[in-house]
């Protein structure tokens, strides 16, 4: 080991970062679900991104996934740190990426309990997970759940949209130009 030359450290190679002008948060939705049976929480995400980018490399193309993570409160420089939760952080190129505070509770990643799904057609992501359960609750604590009523199915479509109740007399149709009208009170 002493008779060898000493050789210089490789060269570092240098990554160039990927310009993207963000245009805006995702639109989104979140669904907080609860097993009957065993009573396990769990959360759904459901993210929008009607115009994810898609990369252009030579000879190859290719989609832009959203790409998600937990990140710890004290990784986070935006609230003081607060043990009781953490973030999910969902991330697509060119929208910003956005978090979500959730408790800070072990994530169950059994089969079927936590994964993510990209449907390229509606440009949705999906991420249901499902809190590991603290204590297992005996059948007889859990809350009687609401009848089960079979109901009939909704009538179809009508030129996409779904049937609008007729507007009580008091009311008058909202203006044609395609903006929607609110009116607030002032105090």
């Amino acid at each position: 080991a002493k008779e060898a030359p000493a050789q210089p450290a490789p060269e570092k190679v240098k990554v160039q970062a990927k310009k993207f002008v963000k245009i805006g948060r995702p639109g989104y939705k979140v669904t907080k679900q609860r097993d009957p049976e065993t009573g396990q929480q769990s959360l759904l995400f459901q993210i929008d991104y009607p115009d994810i980018g898609e990369s252009i490399v030579p000879r190859h193309r290719f989609i832009i996934v959203p790409r998600h993570r937990f990140m710890s409160a004290y990784e986070q420089r935006i609230e003081p740190p607060d043990r009781r939760w953490q973030y999910l952080l969902m991330a697509a190129e060119p929208y910003e990426t956005i978090a979500f505070k959730v408790p800070s509770r072990e994530v169950e990643k059994a089969e079927g309990k936590f994964w993510t799904h990209w449907n390229r057609e509606s440009k949705q992501a999906f991420l249901p997970f499902h809190f590991k359960m603290e204590k297992p609750l005996a059948p007889s604590n859990l809350p009687p759940g609401p009848p089960t009523v079979k109901r009939p199915l909704p009538p179809p479509l009508k030129n996409g949209l779904p049937p609008q109740d007729p507007l009580p007399s008091s009311m008058h149709p909202p203006p044609s130009t395609g903006m929607a009208l609110l009116s607030m009170p002032l105090s």
